[in-house]
Parts: C-alpha cells; sequence; structure tokens
C-alpha cells in the first residue's frame, strides 16, 4: 500500500530526549517499510527517521509555539503533497488535519484524553475518518465518540538492551508535571527509603513553575533531579533501576514510559489508573497501589522477576504487533469492511 503518516510540528521524530507520541511515529514509519509498503512521512526537516519524508517547516516549532496556526500549516501543505493526494491511506497523528482533511481513506490517532477539551474534536473526527484509540480504558470512558479500533502503542523490543536493576535506585522518567506525580513519587521514594533519581522533561513555563513549587522543596535525602534524558543515557537508567517509579494521579490513555520499562525487564510502580492495567500485572510486571500505598509496596518490586517484565514487552508491546495492528485497520479501510471498535474487542 501507498501509506502517508502527518506528524505535528511540534518536535523532530525521533525525538532525542522526551516526546511519546513522536516515538510512536517513528517506530510505525520503520515498521510499515520494512514490510515492503511505500511510506511517505510529512514531518520536519530535522527528521532523522529513515523513511522518504516531507516537510513545510525546516525545523521543529516547538510544543505549543505558536500554536494552532503551526499544526494548519503543517497540515494544510500534507494534504496538498502529491503522495499524500494519491495514498491508500493516510495515517494524521494531529488534530486539524483528519477535520481539514477532504477524502476517504483517513486514519486519525487519538494521543489526548477523550474526556477533557479534545473530546469535541474526537468526537467530530470519529465521524469523518477512522479514529484509533490507545487503550481500551480511552475508548470506553465515553460512549458518543465513534472507535474504530484499540492499538496499544510498541517499541522495538529487541533494539533495547535489558538491565539488571543493579542500581538500586528507583526511577522517575517523563515530564514535569502534577499529573504525572512527581512531587508524589519524591514522597514514596523517601518512606520506602529508596533513592529516587528524576529524570524529567522540564522546558516549558508551567513545567518550571511546577517543579519550582511543589518538586524542588523536596530534592535531598537522596531524591536528585538529574535533568531530562533520551538515547542509551535512558536505557541505561532504565535498565539500572530497582523500578520506574510512576504515580500517575490521572487517567492517562497510554503510558508510553511503562513499556518502555518492561522492555528493559524493570518493574513499575503506579497507581492503577487509567490504562494502567492493560499494561502493568500487579505482583507479576510491577505493584499497583494507591500514592498512599506505595511507600509500603514499594520494596516489593525487590522480589518480581525482570525475566516476566521483559517477556511481556516482547510478547504484548512490540513495535512488529503495533505495526501487523496498524495494517489491518488499513487493510480493512481499504476494502470497505466494517471497523467499528465493539467493547472487549475490535
Amino acid at each position: 500500500m501507498r501509506i502517508a503518516l502527518v506528524a505535528p510540528p511540534w518536535l523532530p521524530i525521533p525525538v532525542p530526549a522526551y516526546g511519546g507520541t513522536e516515538a510512536v511515529i517513528d517506530n510505525l514509519a520503520r515498521g510499515l517499510v520494512r514490510r515492503g509498503h511505500e511510506v511517505l512521512l510529512f514531518t520536519t526537516g530535522d527528521a532523522v527517521c529513515p523513511v522518504p519524508q516531507a516537510s513545510v517547516y525546516e525545523t521543529a516549532v516547538g510544543v505549543g509555539a505558536p500554536g494552532p496556526v503551526a499544526e494548519a500549516r503543517q497540515v494544510i501543505n500534507a494534504y496538498r503533497h502529491p503522495f499524500v493526494a494519491a495514498a491508500d491511506i493516510v495515517h494524521d497523528h494531529t488534530i486539524v488535519g483528519p477535520l481539514y482533511a477532504r477524502r476517504d481513506g483517513v486514519v486519525s490517532t487519538a494521543h489526548g484524553p477523550f474526556l477533557s477539551d479534545c473530546g469535541d474534536i474526537y468526537r467530530a473526527i470519529g465521524e469523518r475518518s477512522a479514529l484509533v484509540a490507545i487503550s481500551e480504558h480511552q475508548a470506553a470512558t465515553v460512549t458518543d465518540v465513534r472507535v474504530a479500533a484499540v492499538i496499544h502503542h510498541g517499541v522495538d523490543v529487541d533494539a533495547i538492551p535489558e538491565g539488571s536493576g543493579h542500581g538500586g535506585y528507583a526511577l522517575f522518567l517523563g515530564r514535569m508535571h502534577p499529573d504525572k506525580g512527581v512531587a508524589s513519587a519524591c514522597r514514596i521514594a523517601r518512606e520506602a527509603g529508596l533513592q529516587l533519581l528524576i529524570a524529567a522533561k522540564m522546558r516549558e513555563r508551567f513545567e518550571r513553575d511546577y517543579f519550582d513549587a511543589e518538586v524542588r522543596p523536596l530534592l535531598g535525602a537522596g531524591v536528585e533531579y538529574i535533568g531530562e534524558v533520551g538515547g542509551q543515557e535512558k536505557w541505561s537508567l532504565l535498565g539500572d533501576a530497582l523500578c520506574l517509579l510512576n504515580p500517575i494521579e490521572w487517567p492517562e490513555p497510554f503510558g508510553l514510559v511503562m513499556i518502555e520499562a518492561l522492555a528493559c525487564g524493570t518493574p513499575v510502580v503506579t497507581t492503577p489508573m487509567g490504562s494502567v492495567p492493560e499494561i502493568v500485572v500487579d505482583g507479576v510486571t510491577g505493584v499497583l497501589g494507591s500514592a498512599a500505598e506505595l511507600g509500603l509496596r514499594v520494596p516489593d518490586a525487590k522480589g518480581l522477576d525482570r525475566r516476566h517484565c521483559r517477556e511481556a514487552a516482547l510478547a504484548r508491546f512490540t513495535s512488529d504487533r503495533m505495526v501487523d495492528d496498524h495494517l489491518d485497520l488499513y487493510e480493512r479501510i481499504a476494502a470497505g469492511a466494517s471497523v467499528t471498535w465493539q467493547r472487549g474487542g475490535s
């Protein structure tokens, strides 16, 4: 098939450090090319994903700046591109694009929650294109958003080194935001008597404000902020960690960092919110509990078999599985088949 992938203009693909959506698009693009499909990634000029590309922006514009104008310009130029216009499938990862598209064969992934300001937008997108939810929890939160399929994210597990956990520390990995539970992670680690390393994106003003108000006062005595990490440094930190401490405080549609941890063989200690129970099995690949309970339960992660974590990633969360699921959807759409998700299965 001829498949066009339309990416937002905010960050390069793949990102050198933090960026979940961009990591997913990168793995999907590579996987589709490996399967022999003709692919074009419409992205930004600084992307290094090794597939055919086109762009209107020479470099990524940065998250949230200059707002919807940048995304609108991105998608207008994407849909004007000859390859995109002639593609069998256009898989659009922007918000604006599926609303703008005036053609059949458009797939859109809902990277944000339905129960938010995005809900009205996803509701409209579902009426115009095939909308993909990234977890069953996300898909089930509302009944009036038409979902074509639920497809969990995947990572290239074979390219991720399996770690030993010999570092003995807990790791927080993500972005500096209250929804991610960074301050809770500090308190949980201190209660458990564990060293905590915080590897978090902190570029936006609101992230710095949250850090100064809620996290900075909790640093010291074994709790350390080490900045944003990526590449081999990220895999080393995850692999050497006793556990990923991920006490999210919102119903996250999907937590990519959790499957990255599992791929490293690292158990996940987290709250059972949103998609978490679809990813982590309590007592097998991690520890689930409320933020109030996790301080006492973090030590349970020491007794978990790291091989089970790696095996779970290989069985359920590979990029190959993610690509297969998308190709199945693309083929059904191209054949004119029904693509409506049903609770408990697609």
